[in-house]
């Protein structure tokens, strides 16, 4: 129909005549009321906003001489951060003379994995960037 109809059925009714589709050819149009419309256009917004879950980023930092219980104990707090839902990251720095044996050190970063492949997968392999080597855990899906 015209615009011109709709606009008058719009206020015979008492209510707005509101473009849902505008670049539809031919523009698709709505009778509703404006404020209603919009206040349920915020709510679902709202909604949608408060379900969004941001994933964090953990850092659980580890040195070449590290001992397995305390290999262990970094290991437990990354499990609960995998089950929670965020990324850990897993940094070995080197300090001194430890950055001449770097290359003996990757095993600790495999060990580290390994441990807890059952729950995560590897979303960046081990990298070493200056003096420390990175690597990037998420849980499996």
């Amino acid at each position: 129909m015209s615009s011109r109809e709709a606009m008058q059925l719009a206020e015979e009714a008492g209510v707005d005549l509101v473009k849902i589709a505008p670049t539809a050819k031919p523009p698709v149009c709505k009778l509703v009321d404006y404020g209603k419309y919009k206040y349920e256009q915020t709510r679902k917004e709202k909604e949608a906003r408060k379900k969004q879950r941001v994933i964090e980023i953990k850092e659980i930092r580890l040195s070449p001489n590290i001992d397995t219980n305390d290999l262990n104990t970094k290991i437990s707090a990354a499990r609960k951060f995998l089950s929670k839902g965020d990324r850990v990251k897993v940094t070995l720095r080197f300090r001194g003379r430890e950055m001449a044996h770097m290359a003996n050190s990757k095993h600790i970063l495999d060990d580290f994995a390994q441990a807890l492949s059952d729950i995560c997968a590897m979303e960046k392999p081990p990298k070493v960037e200056g003096r420390s080597m990175t690597m990037f855990l998420t849980e499996k899906r």
